[in-house]
């Protein structure tokens, strides 16, 4: 383990921070007079009249975090080196299986990127590179690709391409054996198609170009302009996403659109291109429903009657709810979370005291078993199980301390492979760690899980740093994985704890119906529990406690800041959706109107005065809060870089103390950050920075 160079906190440079100049902006709705003075921080994104004075206040900004942080460039440059070198830089995936072609991506020495390529048959055979991602982003500060969608004949190829980082995705065609590209291309997609089986069409998502909701199905035919695409399906409710998919098995193609609540299927068959999408069952209030289809029937996923879903099943040719019938029952202690199809069998995908377990189910016989993975606490996901002719099952498991690993499972055997594991260079001694799961308690009564890694060197008393994580919205899982980066803070004595809080669905449906609108402050109270539990238990202090998140996870950090502010020494909001009331008035902003099942909408008074009630730009008050890094991108398509430019805008004119207020503004990037295999590892090096050296860590 790393020593501490000196326990004494870093000296910040005495530099005048920029003060944003107030503009007020009256909002006066439900009878509440709020004004605003940082709303014209939005003009870069509005094209108002303030557009290059935004620009200039981020640069400001930008400015500030070098000169504030100027004492930990060599700190932060070798904490890049030191994460850099951890990574494998000439590398192969574990190849998949698909339509008689073995895919795979490798990347090579020092390169950015990567090239995606693929095999005839068998791994011997010569290799072919379908695109050269490293070559085609030369002189592009972002650039992301996406889908590589290969025909059902496998000789072309469609694939989406971003330059901006605002996940608007323009397609292309690429014929794989003359290697040309077509004419045509398409843009203001997601960057994924379904084909059908004439090899001469292809069905895309149109945005919309402001809002960026997913708006529209087209029909694009090869070697016609994309102007005469024909719509097959345009969504009418604001509140829905949607997409199109081509089933596994390659005989239907589906149009799903979904909301947090509803959803609804539409399909055709991949033979009739031209047939119209039939209805499979039209949405119902509060209900949701997954498609897959098997040889003589279809499966479905719902939540109809079930808060955990259960598993139905339907003819081929009746498809309503009248004619489905039960397969897998409903269990209050188990949620049923996906199914991957296979020929002869079917893997059930379920959630028991919060960790994923793996239902195989014989399709013939009935008989059905769970794989045994081993571990008390870890990750399992199904993997990329392209082909439906085959009793292998994919899959990757991780956990706090085991590298991320890909396994392959025979079925009708039993038989499990090792395909890879990633490897962490310069050495990794699992042994050396401790992983454990604990327990707080909620201010109901709620258990709330709380997941930590640490060396075993590491003493456990009121002086270890800890780094606790959240998220906590849309029912997303934060199940424990490794992390070779994360190595640098476990090797310089810090703790890592993930809290599993309410809005998530580690612990069934119920958890996350728990943590989302009219009770959405269960998420925000269960991670101030999980702070108070991990201080009681000796774990750390206030003097060295920080927390973590990003976007929703942003949210989390400004409401646990204004809230408990002396339970940390330091906070990083990564693109964080801090401003919650106004973008959710403003339909305008990208996702807005997706989001009013989760965040509730403002415009309705009860939603309005619980929304501004925990919203951290609304709540700001004169008071010390700890030190805080804020990160965004210029170009974030789900949460606009004004939300926490105006955030830091406003703490620096109301807070007090002298605790450091940082924002980081990324020009080039969006939600993601770079998009360059080693690029992000900088934004890395600087978080690090930033905790260490309030530990006084500076080696």
């Amino acid at each position: 383990m790393k020593q501490k160079q000196s326990q004494l906190p870093y000296q910040w440079p005495a530099i005048e921070a920029p003060l944003a100049i107030r503009r007020p902006r009256e909002r006066v709705l439900h009878e509440d007079r709020v004004v605003d003075d940082y709303y014209w921080l939005n003009d870069y994104f509005k094209n108002g009249p303030n557009r290059d004075e935004v620009i200039e206040y981020l640069k400001a900004e930008n400015a500030y975090v070098d000169g504030m942080m100027a004492g930990t460039k060599d700190f932060q440059d070798q904490l890049f080196h030191e994460l850099k070198a951890r990574i494998k830089e000439q590398d192969e995936s574990v190849p998949y299986l698909k339509n008689g072609y073995y895919y795979y991506i490798k990347t090579e020495e020092g390169k950015q990127y990567f090239k995606y390529c693929r095999k005839k048959g068998t791994l011997e055979a010569p290799e072919e590179v379908l695109l050269d991602v490293d070559q085609m982003a030369e002189g592009h500060p972002y650039f992301s690709v996406v889908g590589f969608d290969v025909s059902p004949d496998t000789h072309l190829m469609v694939f989406g391409v971003d330059t901006l980082s605002r996940r608007e995705y323009t397609l292309y065609i690429k014929n794989i054996r003359t290697g040309e590209f077509y004419p045509e291309s398409i843009s203001g997609t997601t960057g994924d198609v379904a084909w059908a089986n004439d090899n001469e069409t292809f069905f895309y998502t149109a945005k919309n170009p402001e809002t960026l909701l997913t708006e529209k199905i087209l029909k694009h035919r090869l070697g016609k302009d994309s102007k005469t695409d024909e719509v097959v399906y345009e969504e009418q409710d604001k509140s829905n996403y949607i997409g199109v998919e081509r089933a596994k098995s390659g005989r239907f193609i589906y149009i799903n659109s979904s909301a947090t609540t509803s959803s609804e299927t539409y399909f055709i068959l991949a033979d009739q291109p031209e047939s119209a999408f039939k209805c499979f069952q039209k949405r119902m209030k509060d209900v949701l429903y997954e498609v897959t289809a098997l040889e003589d029937r279809f499966l479905i996923l719902t939540n109809k009657d079930a808060l955990n879903f259960k598993l139905m099943e339907c003819p081929l040719d009746r498809t309503n709810i009248a004619h489905w019938k039960e397969v897998i029952g409903h269990r209050e202690d188990v949620l049923l979370e996906g199914v991957d199809e296979f020929k002869d069998f079917l893997v059930v995908t379920e959630r028991r005291n919060g960790l994923a377990q793996f239902q195989i189910r014989h399709l013939g016989s009935g008989e059905n078993y769970y794989l045994d993975f081993g571990e008390a606490a870890y990750t399992a996901t199904t993997g990329a199980n392209m082909e439906y002719h085959t009793d292998v099952l994919r899959y990757n498991y991780t956990s706090l301390t085991t590298p991320s690993s890909v396994y392959d499972y025979r079925m009708s055997t039993r038989e499990k492979v090792l395909k890879k594991q990633q490897e962490v260079l310069g050495g990794y001694d699992p042994t050396a760690y401790i992983s454990e799961r604990i327990y707080a308690t909620a201010d109901d009564g709620v258990k709330i899980p709380i997941s930590l890694v640490y060396q075993k060197a590491v003493p456990r008393d009121s002086n270890a740093p800890l780094l606790l994580y959240g998220y906590g919205s849309y029912g997303a899982s934060m199940d424990p994985s490794f992390s070779s980066t994360r190595l640098s803070l476990l090797e310089r004595g810090f703790i890592f704890a993930i809290a599993h809080i309410r809005g998530g669905q580690e612990m069934g449906r119920q958890w996350y119906e728990d943590g989302k609108l009219m009770k959405k402050k269960n998420t925000f109270l269960d991670f101030i529990a999980c702070a108070r539990h991990l201080i009681a238990q000796g774990y750390t202090s206030r003097e060295h406690l920080y927390a973590q998140g990003g976007s929703a996870g942003g949210l989390l950090i400004g409401v646990v800041m204004n809230e408990a502010p002396e339970l940390w020494n330091g906070l990083i909001a990564q693109v964080p959706f801090v401003d919650v009331v106004n973008t959710m008035l403003d339909e305008n902003i990208p996702l807005t109107t997706n989001e009013y099942d989760e965040w509730g909408n403002p415009n309705e008074p009860e939603a309005y005065w619980y929304m501004k009630s925990y919203a951290p730009y609304e709540n700001i008050e004169a008071k010390d809060y700890p030190h805080l890094l804020v990160t965004t991108g210029l170009h974030d398509s789900q949460v606009q870089y004004f939300e926490p430019a105006k955030w830091v805008a406003k703490l620096r004119a109301i807070k007090t103390g002298p605790q450091v207020l940082l924002l980081k503004t990324e020009m080039d990037y969006g939600h993601g950050g770079a998009s360059g295999r080693f690029d992000y590892l900088k934004d890395v090096a600087l978080n690090y920075a930033f905790l260490l050296t309030l530990e006084g860590i500076f080696n």
